[in-house]
């Protein structure tokens, strides 16, 4: 199954705390979203990748935020399923390859997509969306590149999701907003299983 099938909305998220890992992942597959994109930005985002890939089967946990290309072999090694960039370069589209893993290459441009087209990516990452131009721009996309699928991903959300499913090159839109961070400081994992309920129902 293609990345962006299995949910329609990508819960992104920039985890502060690993021993927090395991019940928001738990919390997101009960409320229907298997997938899980873990954000490279902290310390603790590693280790929260290695946790989930081992005691939550259920989760397709992957490593978000790939900026070099030593993100990738160490997203691998911590048990990452997929990974996604937030623009790609030749190194770090090489050292992901490397890794076997499937990748969402992020474009934010005709040219970028082209490009990683050309390469034989026809699932792209759209990042930053709302500062991209957002659902008119991936609809004046749409005619010259019609085989190409997207995430669109920045600045969604739970309001403007739906006009982004509607389109026919969106497979799934990327969110923060099903794991905020008051919820996780809070332990509040209710919270983000009834989020993910509503998110899981919007395609």
């Amino acid at each position: 199954m293609s990345l962006l099938d299995i949910s329609p909305v990508v819960p992104v998220v920039v985890i502060e705390d690993a021993a927090q890992a395991v019940p928001l992942a738990q919390a997101l597959v009960r409320g229907g979203v298997r997938i899980i994109e873990i954000t490279l930005r902290t310390s603790a985002a590693l280790e929260a990748i290695r946790q989930i890939a081992a005691e939550v089967p259920d989760a397709v946990v992957g490593a978000g935020t790939v900026t070099a290309p030593e993100h990738a072999v160490a997203a691998q090694r911590a048990g990452a399923k997929f990974l996604v960039t937030p623009g790609t370069t030749d190194k770090i589209l090489g050292a992901a390859a490397d890794t076997g893993l499937p990748l969402l290459p992020g474009a934010a441009t005709v040219s970028e997509a082209l490009r990683l087209a050309e390469r034989g990516y026809t699932e792209l990452k759209f990042f930053p969306a709302e500062a991209a131009g957002g659902v008119p721009y991936l609809k004046s996309i749409a005619g010259p590149l019609p085989e190409l699928r997207f995430c669109p991903t920045g600045g969604i959300t739970p309001e403007s999701a739906p006009a982004y499913l509607a389109l026919s090159t969106v497979g799934c839109v990327g969110g923060s907003w099903l794991t905020p961070a008051k919820a996780l400081a809070a332990g509040d994992f209710a919270e983000i299983e009834r989020l993910a309920k509503e998110a899981a129902a919007l395609r």
